[in-house]
C-alpha cells in the first residue's frame, strides 16, 4: 500500500468565497479532513472549509493543550507545545502510512503565521506533501481599508504583536508600512509603540477581515479590552487621499472614517520630494537615472553624538540632527535620536557601513539633507571614513559631505578616572571583521614595546570572544603584570561601571562588545583617595 498525500490547505482570511479553486476540490477530494483549535473546540478553519466538505469524511481535531492559559509541563509552554505537535504529527503519520490523503486545514496562507508548518517539518520528509497557498489576512485587510499597503520603492514590514514594545517601536519607525500581527492581549503594547514611534495617527485596525464579523477602526479608537487574536493594525505607506468606507459586512452598518493625514515620519520631506522612502539596505542609483545638477544635491553630515550621555553631544551636532530630513545610521544609535516631525529614519545592522553610506549618498543626491549618527567621535572607528571612501566613487560627483566631531568613548572613559591618556597613546580596535587579527597582534606588539597607553575599541562581541585573552597574552611581553587597565562599560549610559584592576588582572570574561579598555604605560600611576582611585600617565618621561 502506497503512502497518502498530505495538503497544507490555505483557506484565506475567513471568507468562503476566497476560498481557492484549487483548495476548495482538495477539501472535496480529500480522504481526512484535519484541523486546529482551543480548548474551546470551536474552529475557524473548520467553519471556513465547512461548504466544501462531503459527508462521511473522516476528521481529526487537533486540540491545543495550551493558548495564553499556564501549564504544570516540565517543559513549560514551549515544551507543551512541542510535546503536541510530535503527537499531533504522529495522528495525521498513521492517516498517511495507511494510504490516506490528509487535508490540514490552514487560516489564512499555511506557511505564513500558521499551525500548518510545525507539521510540514514534522512530515514532510516521510511523506509527499503539497501545499496551496491562501490569501493572507494582511491582504484582506488592505482590501477593507480600501487603500495600498505600499507603492514604488518602499518597503513593508510584518510584525508580531507579541514582539517588546521597545523592538516594536524601533522597527515601526525604520519601515514605511507595517502590518501588526498577533494582537488580541498585546493591543496595549502595540498601540503604546505606534505612539512611541509617531505612527498612531496612520495606523488602522482591522478585525476578522473579510467575514461577517469585520470592522474597521482608526487604531487610537480601538478598546484594547476588545481586541481579538484575529484582527491586524496596519500603517499604510501611500496616503488615502479620500475618505474611507468602512462596512462590517452582514450587519448593514457603515462607518465613515475621515482619511487621517500621515505623520511627517511616513512621507517624504520637501527637500527630499519625489524620492521614495527606502531601506538602509538600497542600492545606489541606477547609472541610467537622469543627472542631476549639483544645485539640486543635499549634503552628507556625518556627526558623532558622544559615546553615551545626551549631555556631551555638542550643539554643532543638534543643530545638524535638527535640520536633517533623513537619519541614517546603526539601529541602535538612531534609537539615541529624539523623532522628529518631518525626519525619515533609516536605521540598520552594524555590519553594513558601505551600503549605509552608499544609502546617504545617494538620498543627498536626490536633494536630501541626511546625516549619518555614529556614536562617540564618526571619525574613530565609525562612519566618517566609510562615508567619505564611498563618495569617492564617481556617481556621487558633487555630492557634499562634511564631518562634526564628538567626544569620543576613550575620552569620556579616562575623565571617569582622571587622566589616563595624559601622555602619547594609540587607539586600537581589536575586531577582526575587517581586518585579519595578525595585523592587530603586530599593532598591539608594537605600541606596547613603544610604551604608550592603549584605548582598545571593540575588544568583544557575543561571536568574538577570545581576543581579549590573546591581546593580554601580547600585552605581557612587554607590559609589567601590575600594569593599570580601566575598564569602562555604558559610561554616559544607565549602566555605566567603571574599575581599574591591573593587565594580569585583566578577566576576559568580563569584557563585552559595551566594554571600552584603556592599558596603561609606564609611566601611569594610581592614586587612592578619599574620592575614589584615580590614574594618570605623566607628562614628565623618565630616561
Amino acid at each position: 500500500m502506497s503512502n497518502g498525500k498530505l495538503w497544507g490547505v490555505g483557506l484565506g482570511p475567513g471568507d468562503p468565497e476566497l476560498v481557492t479553486v484549487k483548495a476548495a476540490r482538495v477539501i472535496a477530494e480529500a480522504d481526512v479532513i484535519a484541523f486546529h483549535s482551543a480548548r474551546h473546540g470551536r474552529s475557524i478553519s473548520r467553519g471556513i472549509a465547512a461548504p466544501y466538505m462531503r459527508a462521511g469524511q473522516l476528521e481529526e481535531h487537533l486540540i491545543y493543550p495550551v493558548t495564553t492559559e499556564t501549564t504544570d509541563h516540565p517543559g513549560g509552554y514551549q515544551g507543551a507545545i512541542d510535546e503536541f505537535y510530535e503527537q499531533a504529527a504522529e495522528r495525521l503519520a498513521t492517516h498517511l502510512g495507511a494510504g490516506r490523503s490528509v487535508a490540514l486545514l490552514a487560516a489564512g496562507d499555511p506557511l505564513f503565521y500558521s499551525s500548518y508548518m510545525h507539521m510540514h517539518r514534522r512530515l514532510a520528509d516521510r511523506f509527499e506533501a503539497e501545499i496551496i497557498p491562501g490569501i493572507t489576512s494582511v491582504s484582506a485587510a488592505s482590501a477593507a481599508l480600501g487603500t495600498p499597503l505600499v507603492e514604488g520603492e518602499q518597503v513593508l514590514t510584518v510584525l508580531p504583536g507579541t514582539m517588546p514594545t521597545d523592538e516594536l517601536t524601533r522597527r515601526l519607525r525604520d519601515t514605511d508600512a507595517a502590518a501588526i500581527m498577533k494582537l488580541g492581549r498585546t493591543y496595549p503594547g502595540v498601540r503604546q509603540a505606534l505612539s512611541d514611534s509617531g505612527r498612531l495617527a496612520d495606523a488602522y485596525y482591522i478585525e476578522r477581515a473579510s467575514s461577517t464579523r469585520q470592522r474597521v477602526l482608526a487604531a487610537s479608537d480601538v478598546d484594547d479590552a476588545d481586541v481579538p487574536y484575529f484582527a491586524i493594525a496596519l500603517v499604510p505607506g501611500p496616503q488615502p487621499t479620500t475618505p474611507l468606507s468602512l462596512t462590517n459586512p452582514g450587519q448593514g452598518q457603515s462607518q465613515m472614517v475621515g482619511a487621517q493625514g500621515a505623520t511627517e515620519l511616513s512621507r517624504a520631506a520637501p527637500e527630499a520630494a519625489g524620492s521614495e522612502s527606502r531601506t538602509a539596505q538600497t542600492v545606489p542609483s541606477d547609472s541610467s537615472r537622469v543627472e542631476e545638477t549639483s544645485s539640486s544635491f543635499g549634503e552628507v553630515v556625518v556627526v558623532g553624538l558622544g559615546p553615551g550621555s545626551p549631555d556631551w553631544t555638542t550643539p554643532e551636532v543638534e543643530r545638524a540632527l535638527a535640520g536633517a530630513t533623513d537619519l541614517v545610521g546603526y539601529t541602535t544609535y538612531i534609537n539615541r535620536v529624539p523623532a522628529r516631525p518631518g525626519q525619515r529614519r533609516h536605521a540598520s545592522d552594524n555590519r553594513v557601513e558601505s551600503e549605509r553610506a552608499a544609502m546617504a549618498l545617494d538620498l543627498a543626491k536626490q536633494g536630501a539633507k541626511v546625516v549619518v549618527v555614529s556614536s562617540g567621535d564618526p571619525g574613530v572607528f565609525a562612519m566618517a571614513a566609510a562615508v567619505l571612501e564611498e563618495s569617492a566613487d564617481p556617481q556621487w560627483q558633487g555630492v557634499p559631505v562634511r564631518v562634526l566631531p564628538g567626544l569620543t568613548a576613550a575620552n569620556a572613559v579616562a575623565s571617569r578616572v582622571g587622566a589616563p591618556l595624559g601622555h602619547d597613546y594609540a587607539m586600537i580596535s581589536l575586531s577582526d571583521r575587517l581586518k585579519p587579527w595578525e595585523i592587530v597582534a603586530q599593532r598591539l606588539s608594537a605600541v606596547a614595546a613603544a610604551d604608550m597607553a592603549i584605548a582598545i575599541y571593540n575588544p568583544a562581541s557575543s561571536q568574538r570572544t577570545w581576543q581579549v585573552a590573546a591581546m593580554r597574552d601580547v600585552l605581557l611581553e612587554h607590559r609589567k603584570p601590575d600594569t593599570p587597565v580601566i575598564l569602562g562599560r555604558d559610561v554616559g549610559g544607565p549602566t555605566e561601571s567603571v574599575r581599574v584592576v591591573t593587565l594580569a588582572e585583566l578577566e576576559p570574561a568580563e569584557v563585552d562588545m559595551r566594554t571600552l579598555l584603556i592599558i596603561g604605560a609606564a609611566t601611569t600611576a594610581i592614586i587612592e583617595s578619599e574620592q575614589g582611585t584615580k590614574v594618570y600617565t605623566s607628562r614628565r618621561y623618565q630616561r
